[in-house]
C-alpha cells in the first residue's frame, strides 16, 4: 500500500506539468465555465418621471413614499407614490414676493416644513389642506431640521432641532390639535439651545441629525461649512418629551468634540445609510470642501458615534471652484454626488468611481438629489424634469473589492449564493494564506475550491507541510459525494498513511507529547467518522496492512473495534496475554461464534471468569460447542479447576434444562471423575423412566464400571430393567440394596422369586447367616422354606427352621382347604350350566304366516330366516347383507371361505358310481360336514340381533350415507 501512495505522489508532479501546459493554452484552473458572471445591467437604473410641471420646480422632498414639491411661487404639490394618479395641490396663499427657500419632510411623511427666503416658516400636515405659519419661527432663515424619530407621530413631531443660517440651534415642537384643527398655534415652543461657530464666528447649521444609542444615550450631529460637531449625553428615562436642552447645556462652557477641515465651498451636506428593518443608520458620508468624510456609526462608543473614518477626495474631474458638488446620497456601498450636469457614484470601499450619468442640456441644470430612506429610491430634479433611480443588486461586485482588499470573510459573505464567485474568492484567500505561510488556513480554503487537486497537493508536498496537506485532504474528503467512491478510497488511504507517519514522528519526541495526543485523537476521530465508515470497511484489509507496516498495534485494535472485527481484537489480546481484556470484549459484544473460538484458550488461564461469562450468556450459547474447550481444559487441570467445568454443566442441566445427550454424558463423566457423591444423586434425580432420561445408559454404565462406582451401576441396571445383573452387583455392595432391586419386577413373580433366591443363596452360602436367611423368607411371600433348604449345609440342625417349617405347613393346609372350596364351587357351576343348556335346547318360538322380515319388509316364510329372542326376524340373506359390512376383516374373509365351502358341498357329484361311504371317507380325512359349515356361518352371522346387539351400538357414530357415496347421493336428490 505504501508503494501505491508513493507512486501516486510521483504522479502529482506529472499532473502538475500537464496543468501548466493547460494553463499556457488558456485552460482555467476552476471547475466553472469562464463566462461573464453578471448581466450588464447598471446598479443605478435611471427613470424619467412622466410629469410636466406647469411651473418651474423650486424644491422637492420625499419620505415614506410621500413626495412634496414646490412649483412656481405659490403652489405646493403633494403626491402619494402609492397612488400617483391622485395628486393633491395646495396653495400657499402668499401675496408678497416670498419664495420657497427649502422644504423639510419628516421620516413619517406627515410633517412638512416650508422655509421661505423672507425668514418665515410654514407648516403643513399630511391630513389637512391648509398651510399654517409658525409665528415663533419668524425672523429665522431655516437651514436644517433634525427630526425626532423616536417620539414623533403623525400629529406631533415631538422635540425637534432646527438650525438657522445664523448658526443658532433651536428646539421646537409642532402639534396638530385633533379637536379643531389649527384652532391654536401648531408651534408649541421655539427656544434656542446652542450656537455653532467657526473661526470667523457663527456659521450656518447645514445639517442636523438625532440618533439614540444604548442605555438612553443620545447623539446629536450638527455640521457647518467646515466643521462636524457631536453632542453626546443622556436624557433621563421618562423625560425624553422635555427635549434635548440638557445635552446642549453640558457644552455651555466648552466646545463639543468636532472634526474640522480647511477647505470649504460655502456649504456642506451629510447623508446616512439605514439598512432595511433597522431604526438606526449604519454609516454616514459628509460632503465638504476637502472631499467626502465616510465612516460607520458605532453606538457603543462613549464619546463619539463616528468610527472607521476616512476621507475620499473628489474625483480628478471635479473642480470645487467651477463645478462643486450640489448634493450627496449614501447607499450601502456607494455615495452619489450630484453635479450640475451629471451624477457620479463612488464606491465607499475603494474610492473608485463606478458609475457616471450625464444629463442632457435640454433638461436644465440639476438642482437637488434626495433619497427616500424607507424605500431606498433616489430622486433628482431640475426646474423642469424629475428623475428617479432604482438601486439594483448593489452588492454584485462588492465581493471583488473585498477580495482585492484581502477581506475574504466579507467577500465570501457577499457571494455565498454565487458558487462561481465564491470559488474565486476561496482560491485567492488560499493563495494569500499560503504566501503568508498560514498553511493550515490555506489548506482549508483550497479544499473548498475547484482547483486541480494534484496541483494543490503538490504545493504542500514541495513546501514540506505535511500537516497542512492532511488538513487539505480531510476537507476534500468531507466534500466528496457518496458516488465518488474511488476518490474517497484514495483520500482515506492516503490520510491513514499520513496520520501514521505523523504519529510515528511525534511519538519519538517527548517534547511533542501534547501534539501527539491531539493528533492521535484526530486520527481516531477520522477512523470512527460515520461518513468514512463504509469506505474504511470496504478497504479494511489495506488499512490493516498500513497499521501493521507501521507496527501500530494500538490503533489496529482501535480500528478493529470500530469495524466490529472483534475476532481480531480478541486474538490480539490473547496473543499479548491480556486474557481479561479479551474476555471483556467477548462479554461486551456477546458474539456466540467468538465465544466458541476463543473459549479453549481463555479457559486455560481464567476459568472462573470464563464460566461466569458463559453463564451470563445463558441460552444464547450452545453448550455442546463448548464441550471441546472443557474437555481440553479438564484433561490438563486439577480437581479444583474441573469444578468450574462442572459448575457450567450443572447450570446447563438444572437452570437451562438442557436435554442434549452430549451435555448429560459429559456431566456424568465429570461426576464419575471427581464427584462420586453427586453422581448417584444426579442419576436418582434423572429418574428411572428410560424415555425421560437424557444420558446414554450404556455409556453411563461403562463409565461407572470403569471408575468402580458399583452403587451407580446398580441404579443404571435397574433403569435398564436388567434386574438379575442389578441384584448380582448389589449383593457385592449391600444386601438391602439387592432386596430393593429384587422387588422391582412386580409383574413377573417368577423373576422376583428367582431374584430373592439369589439373595437367600448369597446370605446362606456367603454370609452363613441363618437368621438373615429366615428374614428373607418374611420379606418375600414368594419364597418357601423348601426353596431355601437346599442352600443350607447338612450339619445345620432343625431348630433353626422349626418355626419356618411350621408356618409353611400351616400355609399348605390353608391352601388345600381353599382348593377344596374352589372345586366344590366349580362342580356346582358346571351343573347349572348343563341345566341351562338343556333348557335352551328345548326353547322355541312361533312364527305367524303374516310375519315379515325386519330388514326388507317382505314375508318372512318365503326364504330361510333367523328368529332372535328379542323378537326380530330376518331373512338369511338380509341379515347377511346387514352384518357383513360391519364385521372385522378376518371374519369377513372367514365368512366368504365358509360360503364357498357350503356352495361346494351343494354341487352334485359328477361320478354316478361313487361308493355311498365316500362322504364318510372324506369326513374321516378331516373335511367339515355341511351341517358344521352352516353352524359356523350361523355363529358369525347370527351371533346377535343386528338391531339389538353391540353392532347397533358400535354404529351409532357412523353417518347414514357413506362419505364416498355422499356426492352421488346428493346429486340423486337434485
Amino acid at each position: 500500500m505504501a508503494s501505491i501512495l508513493d507512486e501516486y505522489e510521483d504522479s502529482l508532479y506529472r499532473s502538475a506539468s500537464v496543468q501548466q501546459s493547460r494553463a499556457s493554452v488558456g485552460i482555467p484552473h476552476s471547475g466553472y465555465v469562464n463566462a461573464r458572471l453578471e448581466k450588464e445591467t447598471p446598479i443605478f437604473n435611471k427613470q424619467r418621471i412622466d410629469f410636466a410641471p406647469p411651473e418651474k420646480i423650486n424644491s422637492l422632498v420625499v419620505s415614506s413614499n410621500q413626495l412634496c414639491m414646490s412649483l412656481g411661487k405659490d403652489t405646493l404639490l403633494r403626491i402619494d407614490l402609492g397612488k400617483p394618479d391622485e395628486p393633491n395641490q395646495v396653495e400657499l396663499g402668499r401675496k408678497d414676493e416670498a419664495k420657497v427657500y427649502k422644504m423639510f419632510l419628516d421620516h413619517t411623511g406627515s410633517h412638512l416644513l416650508i422655509a421661505l427666503n423672507t425668514s418665515e416658516c410654514l407648516y403643513l400636515n399630511r391630513s389637512v389642506q391648509k398651510v399654517r405659519a409658525l409665528s415663533r419661527w419668524k425672523g429665522h432663515l431655516i437651514e436644517s431640521v433634525g427630526w425626532n424619530k423616536f417620539l414623533g407621530s403623525e400629529t406631533n413631531t415631538g422635540p425637534i432641532l432646527v438650525g438657522t443660517a445664523q448658526g443658532q440651534i433651536y428646539e421646537a415642537e409642532i402639534s396638530v390639535s385633533e379637536g379643531s384643527l389649527f384652532s391654536t398655534n401648531p408651534d408649541q415652543y421655539f427656544r434656542q439651545v446652542y450656537t455653532l461657530e467657526e473661526e470667523s464666528g457663527p456659521a450656518p447649521v447645514c445639517c442636523l441629525e438625532i440618533e439614540r444609542g444604548i442605555e438612553g444615550k443620545f447623539f446629536i450631529i450638527a455640521t457647518t461649512r467646515k466643521r462636524l460637531f457631536q453632542f453626546v449625553g443622556k436624557v433621563p428615562e421618562g423625560t425624553e418629551q422635555q427635549g434635548f436642552s440638557s445635552i446642549f447645556a453640558m457644552h455651555a462652557d466648552h466646545l463639543p468634540s468636532f472634526r474640522e477641515f480647511p477647505a470649504s465651498f460655502g456649504f456642506s451636506e451629510i447623508a446616512f445609510y439605514t439598512p432595511k428593518l433597522r431604526s438606526n443608520p449604519r454609516s454616514f458620508a459628509w460632503m465638504m470642501g476637502n472631499g467626502v468624510l465616510y465612516g460607520t456609526l458605532d453606538y457603543s462608543r462613549p464619546d463619539s458615534i463616528l468610527s472607521d473614518e476616512r476621507v475620499w477626495v473628489y474625483p480628478s474631474d471635479i473642480d470645487i471652484t467651477v463645478n462643486k458638488p450640489i448634493s450627496i446620497v449614501l447607499t450601502q456601498f456607494h455615495f452619489l454626488l450630484l453635479l450640475p450636469d451629471r451624477v457620479k457614484a463612488v464606491c465607499t470601499l475603494n474610492g473608485q468611481v463606478v458609475f457616471q450619468d450625464l444629463f442632457l442640456e435640454k433638461f436644465g441644470l440639476l438642482t437637488r438629489m434626495i433619497k427616500d430612506p424607507t424605500v431606498q429610491q433616489i430622486w433628482i430634479h431640475t426646474e423642469k424634469v424629475v428623475f428617479r433611480y432604482h438601486v439594483q443588486r448593489e452588492s454584485r461586485d462588492v465581493w471583488k473589492m473585498y477580495m482585492n482588499m484581502n477581506k475574504f470573510d466579507l467577500a465570501k459573505e457577499y457571494c455565498k449564493d454565487r458558487p462561481e464567485c465564491l470559488d474565486i474568492v476561496l482560491a485567492k484567500e488560499a493563495e494569500h494564506c499560503f504566501q503568508n505561510k498560514r498553511y493550515l488556513d490555506s489548506a482549508k480554503c483550497y479544499a473548498l475550491t475547484q482547483n486541480y487537486f494534484e496541483e494543490i497537493a503538490l504545493k504542500f508536498i514541495e513546501a514540506k507541510q505535511e500537516e497542512a496537506l492532511m488538513e487539505f485532504l480531510i476537507k476534500k474528503l468531507s466534500n466528496l459525494k457518496p458516488s465518488e467512491k474511488t476518490q474517497t478510497t484514495l483520500l482515506t488511504t492516503w490520510l491513514t498513511e499520513l496520520y501514521l507517519n505523523w504519529l510515528g514522528i511525534l511519538e519519538g519526541d517527548p517534547s511533542q507529547r501534547n501534539l501527539y495526543l491531539d493528533t492521535r485523537e484526530k486520527f481516531r476521530t477520522f477512523l470512527s467518522s460515520p461518513k468514512n465508515k463504509d469506505c474504511l470497511f470496504n478497504n479494511r484489509a489495506s488499512i490493516y496492512e498500513l497499521l501493521a507496516s507501521h507496527g501500530d498495534t494500538e490503533h489496529m485494535v482501535y480500528f478493529a473495534v470500530i469495524m466490529q472485527d472483534y475476532e481480531r481484537v480478541v486474538a490480539h489480546h490473547c496473543q499479548h496475554d491480556e486474557y481479561d481484556e479479551a474476555l471483556n470484549v467477548l462479554s461486551r459484544h456477546r458474539d456466540e461464534k467468538l465465544f466458541y473460538k476463543f473459549s479453549p484458550v481463555l479457559i486455560q488461564h481464567i476459568p472462573k471468569k470464563v464460566v461466569d461469562a458463559w453463564i451470563s450468556m445463558g441460552s444464547r450459547l450452545d453448550a455442546r460447542n463448548l464441550i471441546p474447550a472443557l474437555v481440553n481444559y479438564s484433561q490438563s487441570a486439577s480437581t479444583q479447576q474441573i469444578n468450574e467445568a462442572i459448575r457450567y454443566m450443572e447450570f446447563c442441566v438444572y437452570q437451562l434444562e438442557e436435554t442434549q445427550q452430549a451435555i448429560h454424558n459429559y456431566l456424568l463423566s465429570l461426576y464419575a471423575l471427581c464427584r462420586p457423591d453427586s453422581l448417584l444423586s444426579y442419576l436418582e434425580q434423572a429418574g428411572t423412566n428410560p424415555n425421560r432420561i437424557h444420558y446414554d445408559l450404556k455409556y453411563a454404565l461403562r463409565l461407572c464400571a470403569e471408575h468402580g462406582h458399583r452403587h451407580a451401576c446398580v441404579h443404571i441396571y435397574k433403569v435398564m430393567e436388567l434386574y438379575e445383573e442389578a441384584v448380582d452387583l448389589a449383593l457385592q455392595v449391600d444386601v438391602d440394596l439387592a432386596k430393593s432391586c429384587a422387588d422391582l419386577p412386580e409383574d413377573d413373580e417368577e423373576l422376583r422369586k428367582k431374584l430373592w433366591l439369589k439373595i437367600a443363596c448369597h446370605v446362606v452360602q456367603e454370609e452363613k447367616d441363618v437368621k438373615k436367611a429366615m428374614a428373607c423368607l418374611s420379606s418375600c411371600a414368594l419364597l418357601k422354606i423348601e426353596d431355601v433348604l437346599p442352600f443350607f449345609p447338612d450339619f445345620v440342625t432343625i431348630d433353626h427352621f422349626k418355626e419356618a417349617i411350621c408356618n409353611s405347613l400351616e400355609d399348605y393346609n390353608k391352601h388345600i382347604e381353599e382348593l377344596k372350596r374352589e372345586m366344590e364351587e366349580a362342580t356346582q357351576s358346571a351343573k347349572r350350566i348343563r341345566e341351562d343348556i338343556q333348557e335352551m335346547r328345548n326353547k322355541y318360538g312361533s312364527v305367524e304366516p303374516q310375519e315379515k322380515c325386519a330388514a326388507c319388509d317382505f314375508p318372512l316364510l318365503n326364504r330361510p330366516f333367523y328368529l332372535f329372542l328379542c323378537g326380530h326376524m330376518f331373512h338369511y340373506d338380509c341379515l347377511l347383507q346387514a352384518v357383513f359390512p360391519n364385521l372385522p376383516a378376518y371374519k369377513q374373509a372367514k365368512l366368504e371361505d365358509l360360503q364357498k365351502k357350503l356352495a361346494a358341498t351343494s354341487q352334485p357329484s359328477k361320478s354316478h358310481h361313487r361308493p355311498k361311504d365316500a362322504d364318510t371317507i372324506s369326513l374321516g380325512k378331516g373335511q367339515q360336514s355341511r351341517e358344521q359349515i352352516k353352524a359356523d356361518i350361523d355363529d358369525i352371522v347370527a351371533a346377535e340381533c343386528v338391531y339389538c346387539g353391540e353392532l347397533m351400538i358400535r354404529s351409532i357414530d357412523k353417518p347414514f350415507i357413506d362419505p364416498q357415496k355422499y356426492e352421488e347421493e346428493m346429486q340423486s336428490w337434485l
